[in-house]
């Protein structure tokens, strides 16, 4: 394992205890041992860190009997997931304690209703993500061409806002259709790569409504849209065949936020 993934992790445990003991006014010391079980791969656009340190937090708070509210919550996650990828957007911290899809911007998360029942085919190409280097990539993009930069902030925000729109209204067709537009967006700058180019033509040839790549580029996993558990396995089967180190699937099920 990458030392580097020791430390940082080693760190924000240390960072996150000292704050959860601080936040809940714990006073009497313990000697605990840590083990999270966690299939989340690292440095695949899937939230890995945010939701080893809400585990974290949740069972200290079972241990030292304390009732933590949702803010606390995620301020705790906070700590940590600034530990390990400096100033964190807070979207993951948001998302892993969300039990619905959110919309995250200007740091506040707003909750979502789905409209449609399906299923989410996550399909990992073994490769973490760079992220450091995707900006990079599109800074010096920018500077070539800065006209660039405000296209593709502002075709990103209309595919977003579109595809929010689609997923509430119940368009499951359509919101497919934003997750590949999006993802030919991040392909045509460069933040993609050859294999997840090629997960995401498998899942569309499948049968999937929609896929794109995850996280923040150059790397991570392909996600992709499939209206049953049926047309998911089929294309989970292809994703593997295609070169996918594994699959997951997740049922997106219809809800109306409540504002909770």
């Amino acid at each position: 394992m990458d030392t580097s993934v020791l430390t940082l992790g080693t760190d924000g445990l240390h960072r996150l205890i000292s704050a959860f003991r601080k936040i809940a006014g714990v006073r009497e010391t313990a000697w605990v041992d840590v083990c999270v079980d966690c299939e989340i791969p690292f440095g695949r656009g899937l939230g890995s860190s945010a939701a080893h340190a809400r585990a974290v937090v949740l069972a200290l708070g079972e241990l030292f009997g304390r009732q933590l509210d949702d803010r606390a919550i995620f301020d705790l996650v906070q700590i940590a997931e600034n530990v390990a990828h400096g100033n964190a957007s807070g979207v993951d911290a948001a998302a892993v304690g969300s039990p619905v899809p959110i919309l995250f911007s200007d740091r506040v998360a707003e909750r979502l209703s789905v409209g449609f029942d399906g299923v989410v085919v996550v399909a990992d190409s073994g490769v973490a993500g760079k992220t450091k280097d995707a900006v990079e990539l599109l800074r010096q993009r920018f500077e070539r061409a800065p006209e660039s930069r405000m296209d593709f902030m502002g075709r990103s925000a209309d595919l977003t806002y579109a595809a929010v729109k689609e997923l509430t209204e119940g368009r499951a067709r359509d919101f497919g259709s934003s997750l590949t537009a999006a993802h030919e967006l991040l392909r045509g700058m460069g933040l993609s790569t050859d294999l997840i180019d090629r997960l995401v033509d498998v899942a569309l040839d499948a049968g999937s409504l929609g896929a794109k790549i995850t996280g923040g580029g150059l790397g991570g996993c392909a996600i992709a849209l499939a209206r049953g558990l049926e047309t998911a396995g089929m294309i989970a089967r292809r994703l593997e065949e295609a070169g996918a180190v594994r699959t997951w699937s997740a049922p997106l099920r219809r809800c109306v936020d409540d504002g909770g």
